[in-house]
């Protein structure tokens, strides 16, 4: 495919791109520095909430320019975002801490425990979506995405997932995808009410495995996997409580991934394989993922739109996707690079 350009490409793999608002800029950085690298091709991509803004920013630019389109793509989307939230909304913290949201503001949010949406904002305004409308041609990635994607949400009256795939994107999917019922209305799509696709699936990994050709999976997380302490204070218990119902389906499809994978060379010693089976052992997973920086900044660093708290998440996701490339490359098309059965098992 032309985005490809003349460098040589080994291996093709699909990404699993993780929601986490702000956060999200880790992701930025490496889809940056894979992009850069050059030797890897994209398959599948799969992606909630902003982890759904980047799957969709990385096909639009490499649909209009290739490698080099795609990170012009990303920086653009994410400096457009960080310029959209008033500089006094936000507040730098103490050295390793990050980005807060401004006293003021967090004043605002407080007041979503008590209003709905439609009181707290009556003309539905969201930045967002001008910021999409604007960047993205969603009626010629209908039809000419390089990718094959899969945007997460969640059916508000049903809990269920819905997957928009590259033929149903628009603007109002991707919306979904990162809709916030306590801060945005539900968005309607052929007149059904549609929730934050975190609740159902942040992100979905099993359209990689079924409808893709690609064999590796990466996963980009920004939710840790395990935290060091219990929390304590009220705030703190409702946030790991909302972290714990954002990654519940996720950590049970990949232990299901991971009990398929032990079982299969016991339950099947001799027999011949069928599809399934022969698909989860050529299926190898990988991961990036900063937990132990991530784990440590303020829960409400997630709703913080600040140019240098994003140009310092990019830097670290840089950074670990050029640690991953340099350790685990080798591993692509052979094995997965972490043990499976040990972290979801």
């Amino acid at each position: 495919m032309p985005w490809f350009g003349t460098a040589p490409i080994q291996h093709s793999i699909n990404l699993a791109l993780q929601g986490g608002g702000a956060h999200g800029a880790f992701t930025w950085g490496v889809l940056d520095a894979l992009l850069e690298d050059g030797r890897l091709r994209f398959d599948g991509v799969s992606g909630t909430s902003a982890g759904a803004m980047n799957a969709v920013l990385l096909a639009q630019g490499l649909m209009e320019g290739g490698r080099a389109g795609a990170r012009a793509a990303l920086a653009r989307f994410w400096t457009t975002v960080a310029a959209s939230m008033p500089e006094h909304f936000t507040q730098e913290l103490p050295e390793g801490q990050g980005v807060g949201l401004a006293p003021m503001l967090k004043l605002m949010l407080h007041w979503t425990h008590y209003l709905a949406p439609e009181q707290l904002n009556p003309l539905d305004l969201n930045p967002l979506r001008d910021i999409l409308e604007a960047q993205v041609d969603f009626a010629r990635l209908r039809r000419e995405s390089p990718l094959r994607l899969f945007i997460a949400a969640t059916r508000a009256n049903s809990g269920q997932l819905r997957l928009f795939r590259r033929e149903e994107l628009s603007c109002e999917a991707l919306l979904a995808s990162a809709c916030l019922p306590s801060v945005h209305r539900a968005i309607e799509i052929d007149g059904e009410p549609y929730w934050d696709g975190a609740y159902a699936a942040n992100p979905a990994v099993f359209p990689l495995f079924f409808d893709c050709e690609a064999r590796d999976i990466l996963l980009v997380l920004l939710t840790p996997l395990q935290h060091p302490a219990t929390p304590v204070g009220a705030a703190a218990i409702q946030q790991r409580a909302l972290e714990i119902a954002f990654s519940a389906t996720f950590l049970r499809e990949m232990r299901l991934f991971a009990h398929l994978r032990e079982q299969l060379p016991r339950r099947w010693p001799g027999w011949s394989l069928g599809p399934l089976e022969r698909r989860a052992l050529r299926t190898h997973f990988h991961l990036i993922e900063a937990a132990d920086v991530l784990g440590e900044l303020r829960a409400d660093s997630k709703l913080a739109a600040n140019l240098k708290f994003f140009d310092m998440l990019k830097a670290l996701g840089r950074e670990r996707a050029q640690a991953w490339l340099a350790r685990h490359r080798g591993a692509l098309g052979q094995r997965s690079s972490f043990d499976l059965a040990g972290l979801f098992g």
